[in-house]
């Protein structure tokens, strides 16, 4: 079993800010203060203030999802009247963990598929949502985190095709329909470790009764691969009918790509839950109230309407994290002039 070490909250605090400003510092008008720590000052909404001050560390993953995450946690707990250290834009998935399992981070959005997978050792993920968050739920509270309800948002595996294709393939709509279409148009465009992982295209192929290989299943020269991320314009400009993709990718909808239904159930889920370091969790359990909020909110339309607005239109994470909390209710634009630092 993992074990986690004890800190008191303010030296936990400080040793997150330290590890923050070891990364690089930003000269602004008001000082020195992390180059990732930005969010829009905000006015009171539906998160309340439950504390008064009390310190609180938010961590995140470095990728634009993970950062629009991370920036609403800030938010929320800054509504709740915290005192947030801003550690969000943290390189890679273990080391966010590390800071999860030593308790210099209190908070953070992680998936449910990765925990199970990748932290947790577990050779295979669990396709039921509930099912796989109540897995990790229980495997973590060894761990000295706790996990919060999931968010809809499943932020997993998926197939996808251009939309003025769907008619042309007879309305198509789900994975197990493909098996319908003749074969020359079983066509996928994927990329190389979905291309040969234990749970990719091979056995997600067999898993909808179309054998790879054969020329009644998936030929291989049916199949191309492609570079991450090359993969969503290959499917909108006609190299394949069937594109791998994530679910909450901004490129679906910037590209008009209609995910089609997993209904045989063979991906993985990967719903995005706050998790938090127990200890904290025990001192205010508040927290899990105010996250409880947000997380119903967190669809994978919602994360894809803000994927597109970073990735394909440039916006900052943080702006885009700031106007949807706005939309929600749980925080307002402030009044007045803001102050200079």
């Amino acid at each position: 079993m993992l074990k986690s070490f004890s800190l008191p909250a303010a030296a936990r605090k400080s040793a997150a800010t330290a590890v923050v400003l070891s990364a690089g510092l930003l000269a602004t008008g008001c000082g020195l203060q992390p180059a990732t720590s930005y969010v829009p000052a905000a006015g009171p909404g539906s998160i309340t203030e439950v504390v008064d001050g009390a310190p609180l560390t938010v961590t995140s993953k470095n990728f634009t999802e993970q950062l629009i995450l991370g920036k609403i946690g800030v938010l929320a707990a800054q509504a709740a009247g915290f005192d947030v250290t801003d550690l969000t834009n943290v390189p890679g998935s273990q080391p966010v963990r590390e800071l999860m399992l030593s308790g210099q981070a209190d908070v953070t959005w992680e998936y449910t598929g990765t925990a199970w997978l990748t932290y947790l050792g577990k050779d295979r993920g669990i396709p039921d949502q509930q099912e796989q968050w109540q897995a990790v739920y229980e495997a973590d509270l060894e761990n000295g985190l706790t996990w919060g309800e999931p968010a809809p948002l499943n932020n997993t595996y998926a197939m996808a095709i251009r939309s003025e294709a769907v008619e042309e393939l007879g309305g198509i709509s789900t994975i197990s329909e493909i098996a319908e279409i003749p074969v020359e148009e079983r066509t996928f465009c994927v990329e190389a470790e979905f291309n040969s992982r234990p749970d990719g295209l091979t056995p997600m192929l067999a898993h909808y009764g179309m054998a790879r290989g054969t020329p009644t299943g998936v030929p291989e020269d049916n199949i191309d691969i492609y570079d991450t991320g090359a993969i969503y314009a290959a499917t909108d400009n006609g190299a394949c009918n069937f594109g791998e993709v994530f679910s909450t990718d901004g490129r679906i909808d910037a590209l008009d790509l209609t995910i089609l239904e997993d209904d045989r159930g063979f991906f993985p889920a990967y719903n995005a839950a706050p998790v938090y370091y127990t200890e904290t969790l025990e001192e205010h359990p508040e927290l899990a109230e105010v996250f409880a909020q947000v997380a119903p909110t967190l669809t994978d339309e919602a994360l894809r309407t803000m994927n597109l607005r970073v990735d394909v239109e440039g916006e900052e994470p943080a702006d885009v994290a700031f106007d949807f909390m706005v939309e929600q209710g749980f925080i307002t634009e402030p009044e007045g002039p803001l102050g200079e630092g």
